[in-house]
């Protein structure tokens, strides 16, 4: 049984049909959001740099930022077989270090929830305001929990490319509403042209949120970041969303002040 980290073409795989979907909203939120022309960007805990190549793509100056060494050598590779280029760097979400600040930066799909503490969280948010310019933007999606108690679901997908078959569950075995804390375990059976069949199982652990304790840690740095707009998982630059408790899939543009 591989780990996931060990296979970033699988994760790329996997996400592949969001990407267009966000780099759309991305470009229109520089649009509406940004106070600032939008040319440098920033994606902390990048993974595979499916995001970074994409918007290098689109001709921005795209940096990215993993610990993982696999992700981002494979996102070097991406990059070179599509003649592109982007800045791939090995670091720390809480600790950046940048000698100019960005216009805009993106974190979808839980990444955020990677710090498991409120210390990191806020460690995180502050130095990002320190890497973006005055009135950038930081575009933040994540999962949240309900207020009152639920159960998890469990969610499958199954998709085809290039001749290999992806089969994906997606469950949480584990949740400690106390510590603020469930295990995400993520299982991957990738079946080749060939017949080669793959399998990946990951598990970790991911900081839960309910709308209310969102609310608070934004408060903890409002002093730098302005809450400018907030969304769902839908990605509709033209439906923006009240954020109160029934936004669970949530998507926030924060604007640097």
């Amino acid at each position: 049984m591989a780990d996931w980290y060990e296979h970033p073409q699988y994760f790329d795989m996997l996400f592949r049909d969001e990407t267009p979907v966000e780099v759309k909203f991305f470009e229109e939120a520089f649009k509406r959001y940004s106070k600032r022309k939008v040319r440098r960007v920033f994606e902390p805990g990048c993974g595979s740099g499916r995001l970074v190549v994409a918007m290098a793509a689109k001709g921005y100056d795209a940096t990215g930022l993993d610990l993982s060494d696999a992700m981002l050598n494979y996102m070097r590779r991406k990059l070179k077989r599509r003649k592109l280029r982007a800045t791939c760097v090995k670091g720390d979400m809480t600790h950046l270090e940048f000698d100019k600040p960005f216009d805009a930066a993106f974190c979808t799909y839980n990444t955020f929830r990677h710090l498991l503490t409120e210390k990191d969280a806020v460690a995180h948010l502050r130095s990002m305001a320190n890497s973006i310019a005055p009135g950038g933007i930081y575009i933040l999606g994540m999962h949240l929990v309900p207020e009152e108690d639920y159960e998890a679901v469990v969610e499958r997908f199954k998709m085809r490319q290039g001749g290999t078959t992806l089969t994906t569950t997606i469950s949480v075995p584990e949740t400690d509403a106390k510590k603020r804390l469930e295990t995400l375990r993520v299982k991957l059976k990738a079946v080749r042209a060939s017949g080669e069949t793959i399998r990946i199982q990951s598990e970790f652990p991911l900081r839960l949120y309910t709308p209310t304790q969102l609310k608070r840690l934004f408060k903890k740095v409002d002093d730098c970041f302005e809450l400018a707009e907030s969304f769902d998982f839908a990605y509709d630059i033209d439906d923006p969303l009240p954020f109160d408790k029934e936004l669970l899939e949530a998507l926030f543009i924060l604007r640097r002040r």
